[in-house]
C-alpha cells in the first residue's frame, strides 16, 4: 500500500570516513581506508527510503546555489525527489561523519546555512493537501511549518533525536503537535519504560512513543498501555550506524501507514534499519518493500510483548 507523506527537513551533502577509534587522537595527516561523499542529512535520508518503499515522499527542503547544492540536486533527481518542496536558497547545508571500526560514529552536521532561511509557506500548503502523514524533522527551518500541518488535520511525526528532557523547550512545538514520537535513548535521563510515560502524560495527543536503542534494538509504547520491544538484527554486520535512526523511523512510519499494524511496523523497521548500517553509507541505499519483505523471511526478528503503564 502506497502513502503521500511530506517530509520538511535538511537534505546535505556528507562527507564519511573511518577512523580508528574514539576519541579521536591526534595525527597530522592520515591516509583513510575508504572516503565518502553522499547526499543525506535527515529529510533527505526519510523521503528517500520512504520514495523507495513505494511511498509517494513529498520533499519540503532547501538546497543552496553553491557548488554542494549542484551535487544535492543532482542526487535529488536521481532519486526522484526533485519536486516543487526543493526550494532554492543561497547555501547549502554540510556535514562530515567520523565512522568507528565497531560503526559507532561521531556526525558534524553544518546547518547554520539554512537554518535562518525562511521556507515559503504557501509551498508548504500546497504539498500538505492530500497527505497521510507529515514528516516534520527538528530543524529551525521546519517550525513555522508545523501550525499548517495541524491546522489541515495531517497527523504529524517527529523525531526528537538526542532529547534529554520531555519539557525541552527547543523540541516543544514538535512534541505538542506529534502523533508519533521517535528518539534516541543515549541521552535519556530516564530508562525508556518511564520516558514514555512521561510523554504520554505530558502529550495526550501522542499516539506512538518509540525509543531506539542501537545494537539493542527499538521499543516502542502505544497510547493503550502497550509496549512492544524488537531486538536488532543486522544481515550484513554493521558497518556504519550514521543514519541509523532516520532509516529506523521512515521505515516505521511506512508500514505503520500500510499496516496500522505497531507490532510488523516495528519489526519492519528494526529489521530494515539493521539492513541499512552494513554500509559505508547507510543513507545512500534502502531495500524497496519487496526485497524487505524477502529480507525478513530469511533474517526473522526477536520480538517482546509488555506493557508500558505497569498493568501487564
Amino acid at each position: 500500500m502506497s502513502s503521500t507523506i511530506v517530509v520538511a527537513g535538511v537534505t546535505s551533502l556528507y562527507m564519511a570516513m573511518p577512523v580508528a577509534e574514539f576519541p579521536l587522537p591526534y595525527e597530522a595527516q592520515r591516509f583513510p581506508e575508504w572516503m565518502r561523499a553522499e547526499v543525506s542529512g535527515a529529510a533527505c535520508h526519510i523521503a528517500s527510503t520512504l520514495h523507495t518503499l513505494g511511498d509517494e515522499a513529498r520533499l519540503c527542503t532547501l538546497v543552496g546555489k553553491d557548488l554542494a547544492g549542484e551535487a544535492i540536486d543532482t542526487a535529488l533527481r536521481a532519486r526522484g525527489l526533485r519536486g516543487p518542496g526543493v526550494v532554492t536558497a543561497p547555501r547549502s547545508s554540510l556535514g562530515v561523519v567520523l565512522v568507528a571500526s565497531d560503526g559507532r560514529r561521531s556526525g558534524h552536521p553544518y546547518v547554520a546555512a539554512v537554518n535562518t532561511v525562511e521556507y515559503p509557506i504557501e509551498v508548504f500548503r500546497g504539498l500538505i493537501a492530500g497527505a497521510d502523514l507529515a514528516v516534520l524533522t527538528n530543524t529551525a527551518f521546519v517550525r513555522p511549518l508545523l501550525g499548517h500541518a495541524r491546522e489541515r488535520g495531517v497527523p504529524i511525526a517527529v523525531d526528537v533525536h538526542l532529547i534529554t528532557d520531555v519539557d525541552d523547550a527547543y523540541n516543544r512545538p514538535w512534541l505538542e503537535v506529534a502523533d508519533i514520537i521517535f528518539c534516541s535513548h543515549e541521552r535519556l535521563p530516564y530508562p525508556p519504560r518511564q520516558w514514555m510515560a512521561k510523554i504520554f502524560q505530558r502529550y495526550p495527543g501522542c499516539a506512538v512513543a518509540a525509543v531506539g536503542l542501537g545494537g539493542r534494538g527499538c521499543v516502542m509504547g502505544v497510547a493503550d498501555g502497550a509496549l512492544v520491544k524488537v531486538e536488532a538484527v543486522a544481515p550484513r554486520g554493521v558497518v556504519s550506524t550514521a543514519g541509523a535512526g532516520d532509516a529506523l523511523f521512515a521505515s516505521f512510519v511506512h508500514s505503520w501507514l500500510a499496516t496500522r499494524n505497531p507490532v510488523t511496523a516495528l519489526e519492519d523497521a528494526v529489521l530494515h534499519a539493521g539492513w541499512k548500517v552494513g554500509d559505508t553509507f547507510p543513507g545512500a541505499t534502502s531495500l524497496t518493500a519487496a526485497e524487505l519483505a524477502r529480507l525478513r523471511e530469511s533474517h526473522p526478528v526477536t520480538t517482546f510483548l509488555d506493557r508500558w503503564d505497569g498493568d501487564g
